[in-house]
């Protein structure tokens, strides 16, 4: 038997999604943008990697229900409640990473640790393998109303 080599061109598209967001916690439901960005990228087989720039914005796939939704910011709230105490917030010991306009939110970093800030999906046949009821969100989880930037990358062939 003779094995033929075959040339296989792998391809990397980056998108840069900018989300503005309004509330918090506020799930943003992304999946559309990410879909046509698959369409337009013409990869069939591959990866899509879905990556929040922040430490207080993550990246997460669940089910679009709006009573879930609640139930999963209560659940944050309970977990890092804003009210609580973080040594991060003491702008009188805290000495690194400061801006002139810094809030309060280590709770949206403690938040943060257990959400991600990333997702990495199978692309078949040129679309995102997602299941049934699956979403890709941005999650805000910081006070301040600001713009969000997203980045997506598909890679593949």
């Amino acid at each position: 038997m003779k094995v033929q080599e075959a040339a296989i061109k792998a391809c990397l598209f980056t998108l840069k999604i900018d989300v503005q967001t309004a509330a918090m916690p506020e799930f943003i439901d992304i999946t559309d943008g990410v879909e046509d960005f698959v369409r337009q990228s013409q990869v069939r087989n591959g990866f899509a990697i879905v990556f929040s720039k922040h430490t207080t914005a993550a990246i997460v796939i669940q089910e679009n229900e709006p009573l879930l939704l609640v139930d999963m910011a209560n659940a944050l709230e309970r977990h890092s409640p804003r009210t609580g105490h973080y040594r991060h917030n003491d702008f009188d010991v805290r000495t690194v990473h400061m801006h002139e306009d810094e809030c309060p939110n280590g709770h949206s970093h403690c938040q943060h640790l257990f959400l991600g800030a990333s997702e990495n999906i199978p692309v078949v046949d040129g679309q995102l393998t997602l299941g049934e009821f699956q979403r890709i969100f941005m999650v805000e989880l910081d006070d301040q109303k600001d713009q969000r930037t997203i980045l997506v990358q598909i890679m593949g062939i």
